[in-house]
């Protein structure tokens, strides 16, 4: 009788190269999103840092862009989430921090979909001062806004504590900071909007910091 010895069957590709791709998704986020904002900012007609919100370009004729932004952005977040919960599957924060950052690219795409009000003169046409009272696909977009970023807020203090378990004070530390800088601009948008955007343009960038400083640290357990 003639006994065969099937090949062992080749193991799957590991899941790093995976994961690191989706973080990648997350680091590059933030940093396209502000830049779009910051290029139309700079020229679209009767936009002013000091009186709009990014979120205002969504308005107008070539508002188009601005939605893009926020979907793609939203997009690029989730898949930041799946490679996160890929690398900390089994680690302190491993839980929790992806599904926030999860919640917060979801926010994106709320926003996208709900444009905020016109007002403090954007786009042209408006009324110079700001909108008195919110319509309802304003109100959707300012608590989408709120809901992500408190959800943001959270995951940073999650991956705080990711942090402090692997002993790395410093970014303990830095992520604690980061969060109430985040609060404290959301605090001041109501003397100026240039706050606000401080505040929101400092979480995406953290999200970038962060995502970036995680992509190394999937390890063969964690595959």
């Amino acid at each position: 009788m003639t006994q065969t010895i099937s090949a062992p069957i080749a193991a799957s590709a590991p899941a790093r190269p995976a994961a690191q791709v989706l973080l990648a998704g997350a680091a590059i986020a933030g940093p396209l999103f502000l830049g779009a904002g910051l290029i139309q900012g700079l020229t679209r007609d009767g936009f002013d840092f000091t009186r709009n919100a990014l979120s205002q370009l969504s308005l107008g004729g070539l508002g188009w862009i601005q939605v893009t932004a926020f979907l793609l952005t939203g997009v690029l977040v989730i898949a930041g989430a799946v490679g996160m919960r890929k690398v900390l599957r089994g680690a302190p924060g491993g839980t929790w921090a992806p599904r926030l950052i999860g919640v917060f690219g979801a926010s994106f795409l709320a926003a996208g979909a709900f444009a905020a009000d016109p007002g403090a003169g954007f786009p042209a046409g408006a009324p110079e001062a700001r909108a008195a009272s919110l319509s309802t696909h304003g109100a959707i977009h300012m608590f989408s806004g709120m809901v992500g970023y408190l959800a943001l807020c959270a995951a940073f203090l999650v991956l705080a504590r990711h942090f402090a378990a692997q002993n790395r004070r410093g970014w303990d530390i830095a992520s604690r900071i980061v969060t109430a800088g985040i609060l404290v601009g959301f605090a001041g948008s109501s003397t100026t909007v240039l706050a606000f955007t401080a505040g929101a343009g400092l979480g995406l960038l953290w999200l970038t910091v962060v995502t970036t400083r995680l992509m190394p640290t999937a390890s063969p357990a964690q595959r």
